[in-house]
């Protein structure tokens, strides 16, 4: 209603429903009641309409090395594809779509978006791509997506499409408390990579964008297997609870040191990073109980620690920590990391150690700039200098303060 309880003038707008609009439509009108195994059928139906064939569904696993085909009935079913050196894997990771001729035709290959979370890839076969098929086809892609997380949390069919070794236990728990992977809005980007993916047990991550508030949490349970992960879901837990309260950083800290003293006892104990930026300034704080300092990346290097005093890890009953504060600048970064990344031991005895990782990162930003390629690539790099293996969880999170607003994505053009 305007002013005066008059309706807007609405003449000569058109609301007629188009083309793009009822394929759109379909999808989204019938998604609600759609079980899970039919929406491959229903996607290769709606991209027949526009002349589209061999369609795949291409999802990331979860060590981040191969999209792996979902299978359905009506999509192309193949081989995993890596991730590097791949079409599917080029538009993964910058994503954006993809096109490559083959003969008479073109195979698109389109990121599958949850949000900013990259789910995987949408690939398609058209006799020829026009700017109509480009635009429609990535809206479908934004779709499935959406589809796919929603119907995600009532049925195992894309876990195990993902799953492309055995999981443990203590790694289904893990995998079930995290957050998305990834997230970006104008003014932050935050991106984590959790190894041994499928036998990870007591590290863990968690944040939340709250109004002009970043809360990150990086966590490090005791022990290995279930006693780990049941500690570090309890970790979590307490953590949201008084993250979602409203409390600071030292009562965050408290109510998680009794939690865990309270249900495991004082032989037991969880290290842990907690931090909250303003996005809008940049003003950074942040408590550390027992983890190794983060680095400050600046122009694509590592130019300081961000050292403070360090309190007892979580269970100890410390006494209250103290809380850090720092301005960043903006394109500044932070890598947060386990003591599973630097303690680990080489084939030769020696400890992989900070100056390693310092140097390892500074070369994987010489070569990659996008938040989640940088994180991907340096777990994978760090963990094959290390043979490839290791006896610790090592968990990578990588926070990108770029500062700004974002109004302006809510103005219509």
């Amino acid at each position: 209603m305007t002013d005066g309880g008059r309706q807007p003038d609405r003449a000569g707008v058109d609301r007629s429903e188009g083309f793009g609009e009822r394929l759109l439509g379909v999808l989204l009108d019938r998604a609600h009641e759609m079980p899970p195994d039919l929406i491959a059928p229903l996607v290769a139906e709606e991209v027949a309409k526009v002349g589209g064939r061999e369609v795949s569904i291409l999802l990331q696993d979860y060590e981040q090395v191969l999209l792996v085909p979902l299978p359905g009935r009506r999509l192309k079913v193949g081989g995993p594809e890596p991730v590097e050196n791949s079409p599917a894997g080029e538009a993964f990771l910058s994503l954006r779509t993809v096109e490559v001729p083959q003969g008479a035709s073109v195979r698109m290959y389109l990121p599958l978006l949850d949000g900013s979370d990259q789910i995987g890839v949408m690939a398609v076969t058209l006799d020829s791509v026009d700017d109509d098929d480009r635009r429609l086809l990535r809206r479908l892609a934004g779709l499935v997506a959406d589809m796919i997380v929603t119907k995600d949390a009532y049925t195992d069919l894309f876990f195990q499409a993902r799953r492309s070794a055995p999981m443990s236990v203590a790694a289904e728990i893990q995998w079930s408390l995290l957050p998305p992977l990834s997230m970006t809005v104008p003014q932050v980007e935050v991106a984590g990579i959790l190894e041994p993916a499928y036998d990870v047990a007591g590290d863990s991550f968690d944040y939340a964008l709250n109004g002009d508030i970043l809360h990150v949490a990086m966590l490090d349970a005791m022990g290995h297997g279930l006693d780990a992960a049941t500690m570090a879901t309890v970790a979590v837990g307490a953590y949201r609870h008084t993250r979602r309260s409203h409390t600071d950083l030292s009562q965050v800290y408290a109510f998680m040191d009794r939690a865990i003293n309270d249900q495991f006892g004082l032989d037991h104990f969880v290290t842990a990073q907690m931090m909250i930026l303003n996005i809008t300034t940049g003003r950074l704080q942040w408590v550390n109980a027992g983890h190794p300092a983060p680095f400050l990346i600046r122009d694509r290097a590592v130019v300081d620690r961000l050292e403070s005093p360090t309190t007892l890890p979580v269970g100890f009953g410390g006494e209250d920590p103290v809380v850090s504060e720092r301005m960043l600048h903006p394109g500044d970064r932070l890598l947060c990391f386990t003591d599973g990344l630097i303690e680990e031991h080489q084939a030769g005895g020696q400890q992989f150690g900070e100056e390693q990782l310092i140097e390892w990162t500074n070369r994987i930003l010489r070569d990659r700039t996008e938040v989640r390629a940088v994180v991907r690539a340096l777990s994978h790099a760090l963990k094959h200098e290390r043979g490839g293996t290791t006896t610790d969880d090592a968990t990578i999170l990588l926070v990108e303060w770029r500062g700004g607003g974002a109004d302006h994505l809510t103005a219509l053009d």
